[in-house]
């Protein structure tokens, strides 16, 4: 594949702020699956030759219930924020002294001369605004809002 875009965010801080665990059963086990699936949004175009996937939990979630309703924002518009935050967040991957490395762990492969389509550019703009509001970050000068 040519192109990949790939977001791997997993969320090692409420991991590794959890204390001990009890044992686990079948059932309870079999629901961490269900719920990680249900957290993890998937998009490909084998035409185009990219995938992005998200692994956030509440991050499906919060898209159907919180975030603006698909075709709110234009996909000029997506795009254009999507670049500078794409932009930002690779600066921060590269410099994991200054940023903490387990918000920033891979690198977002996304070129402003490919058209990715509505949805890539929907789903990735809204991770961003997910993230910033959920580990109170900011990529741009701007507040995220909704």
């Amino acid at each position: 594949m040519r192109l990949f875009v790939y977001i791997f965010i997993l969320a090692l801080c409420a991991i590794s702020c959890n204390t001990s665990k009890p044992a686990t059963t079948g059932k309870s086990i079999d629901k961490e699956v269900a719920i990680t699936e249900n957290d993890t949004v998937r998009i490909e175009n084998d035409s185009l030759e990219y995938q992005i996937i998200i692994i956030e939990p509440g991050f499906n979630t919060w898209l159907v219930s919180t975030a603006r309703p698909e075709g709110y924002y234009s996909q000029t518009y997506l795009e254009n924020k999507n670049i500078f935050m794409v932009n930002e967040w690779n600066n921060r991957v590269l410099n994991p002294q200054r940023y903490d490395p387990s918000l920033y762990e891979l690198r977002i492969d996304y070129s402003p001369h490919i058209d990715y389509g509505y949805e890539v550019n929907y789903k990735l703009y809204n991770y961003f605004i997910y993230f910033q509001l959920k580990y109170n970050q900011r990529l741009t000068a701007q507040i995220p809002r909704i």
